[in-house]
């Protein structure tokens, strides 16, 4: 008997390649890792959703579709 289910992720976030990047933030203090879109031109991060496990990993490449996705610390 399951008390909590996970939901199911759908993101608002809209993913344009002309002017945003795919990027996984590191944090180098606790190792936490924030999956999201960096703007090309301005630098502004627009976040997706946190990356706990490679299932995490996997599920953000495939909702937008993505082969790689580069991290920054």
């Amino acid at each position: 008997m399951g008390l909590f289910r996970r939901k199911a992720q759908t993101s608002s976030v809209t993913y344009d390649p002309g002017t945003q990047k795919p990027v996984i933030k590191c944090s180098i203090c606790n190792g936490e890792q924030v999956a999201g879109f960096k703007n090309k031109s301005t630098g502004e991060f627009v976040e997706v959703m946190l990356i706990r496990n490679q299932d995490d990993l996997d599920s953000f490449k495939k909702m937008y579709n993505l082969d790689e996705v580069s991290k920054e610390y």
